[in-house]
């Protein structure tokens, strides 16, 4: 044991320090990398280490011209507006005009008796850390659309949120049905933002865009970042396409506190360094865990939170909007955070851009030999157990993991990153490994859905169709609503 734990020692102290010469190496490797989807447009990203602010930008900020983005561009955020909102409730319990667990109707005007669920009501803290309960958007019923194509129907949706109004909103917000306690499962919820938003604005009797200036944008000297772009800083506006490079339809005005804000690459910056390194009470309560785990992923206000598998704390958020993905993240121990924002969002350009942020970071702080590990990426955990697996084979799984939690308290494995794992075995051509830490998964966790369906799904990519029909239906056993499950069943069966 001794041998195994001075190994994963060893692994993570002898992780280099990139130099300011070997992150523009870095960065322009991990940028290429985001090309390799044909439609990508253009994207913008910063590092900071320690202080130092790294800035690039790639690509256009329009399709078929070369106009490169510089850091006067202006990018829609998305959902990163939500950790703005975040701060500013943050920002209302250090002036004392609320607590996080008071019932959100104290802020409401009128009688909304359907805002709790047996009674038990919507706390502030349930709209900052998306367990609200409520839908994603508003309206929930929508009208027809005119158009037939999507990206037709898109256009059509802004102009029904653009003239959504405010008084709409409460009305449809009366008509809500929660189907489950508040503060129990995180759900994205658009609407629940958006009326955060509107809470504190009835709480300070300012608008939102005034709260943001005089408490976030205006301090920080954020001065591209708006709620609304005035007309004199229209032609920095990058434009925003889907995944066919069709021109996309600008944010709704009705995105509020939700998703409105549009920035710039260096005020993004400005906002991601503050977070990093700021002590005020305000970013301590925002990236206090106040739901989940640590060890596999918890929420703040509005901050997604995990240990990271170097054992150091890893924050972020994203954002997508019809035309643009952005990312954020930060690792307040190494004194290092990632920006980038991007004017093209094709379904998978969020995780692309994290992926562009994880590759920095790993490049950055640990060697390729290290990068090139069987584990590396995951936990501590993962490592020991790979380390024991490589002495009787990984058929032995159940009885390693038996030994070592004997060995060791600290030992535990999540059945989330296990998944993970079993996925990474597969897609480096591990067929047999992975199959083993997919039994080990259901052995560890028999009551999760997830896992049979995941070892389902190894069986039938290796052949074994009486196998995987019969994980497939112990999974919709414990899920009937697992429509993965049902849909392979239904072509294996048939």
């Amino acid at each position: 044991m001794k041998k195994i734990l001075l190994l994963f020692a060893f692994l993570m102290c002898t992780a280099k320090v990139a130099d300011a010469q070997d992150i523009d190496s870095i960065v322009n490797r991990a940028a290429k990398a985001y090309f390799t989807n044909g439609q990508r447009i253009g994207v913008s990203i910063g590092v900071i280490q320690k202080g130092k602010i790294h800035q690039y930008h790639y690509g256009s900020t329009q399709k078929g011209k070369i106009v490169k983005a510089n850091n006067e561009t202006i990018y829609e955020i998305g959902s990163i507006t939500k950790t703005f909102t975040g701060m500013l409730l943050a920002q209302a319990v250090r002036d004392k005009k609320v607590g996080l667990n008071d019932d959100i109707r104290k802020y409401l005007k009128g009688d909304y008796p359907n805002l709790e669920y047996k009674g038990k009501p919507i706390q502030l803290l349930h709209l900052a850390n998306l367990t609200s309960g409520l839908p994603d958007n508003l309206p929930e019923k929508m009208p027809p659309f005119k158009a037939a194509g999507r990206d037709s129907q898109l256009f059509e949706l802004k102009k029904i949120h653009d003239e959504y109004s405010r008084s709409q909103f409460l009305t449809d917000l009366h008509q809500v049905q929660l189907v489950r306690e508040p503060g129990l499962n995180p759900s994205h919820s658009n609407t629940a933002a958006e009326l955060l938003g509107f809470l504190l604005e009835n709480i300070y009797g300012l608008s939102y865009d005034a709260l943001l200036i005089r408490y976030i944008t205006g301090p920080l000297t954020m001065k591209n970042t708006f709620v609304s772009v005035p007309a004199s800083k229209e032609k920095q506006r990058a434009k925003g396409y889907n995944e066919k490079g069709t021109l996309m339809p600008e944010i709704p005005k009705d995105a509020a506190g939700a998703g409105v804000l549009q920035s710039t690459l260096p005020d993004m910056i400005r906002y991601a360094n503050y977070h990093l390194t700021g002590k005020d009470d305000r970013v301590l309560l925002s990236h206090n865990l106040s739901w989940g785990d640590l060890d596999n992923s918890g929420i703040g206000l509005s901050w997604w939170l995990k240990t990271n598998f170097d054992g150091k704390r890893k924050i972020w958020t994203s954002g997508g909007t019809f035309g643009f993905s952005s990312y954020c993240v930060l690792y307040p121990e190494s004194g290092f955070g990632v920006v980038a924002l991007a004017n093209e969002n094709d379904g998978g350009a969020e995780d692309a851009l994290s992926g562009i942020a994880s590759a920095i970071y790993n490049e950055v702080y640990f060697s390729a030999t290290q990068r090139a590990s069987l584990g590396f990426g995951f936990s501590k955990s993962i490592n020991i157990l790979l380390v024991e697996l490589n002495k009787p084979g990984f058929q032995s799984a159940a009885e390693s993991v038996n030994d070592l939690k004997k060995k060791d308290d600290s030992f535990k494995l999540s059945e989330g990153e296990l998944n993970n794992f079993g996925y990474y075995l597969l897609n480096k051509a591990s067929k047999d490994k992975a199959l083993e830490i997919f039994k080990l998964n259901t052995i560890l966790f028999p009551g999760s859905s997830n896992t049979f369906d995941s070892l389902a799904e190894t069986y039938e990519s290796i052949g074994d169709k009486d196998s995987a029909i019969k994980n497939y239906k112990r999974a919709l056993e414990l899920d009937p609503g697992n429509s993965n499950s049902a849909e392979h069943l239904k072509k294996l069966e048939n």
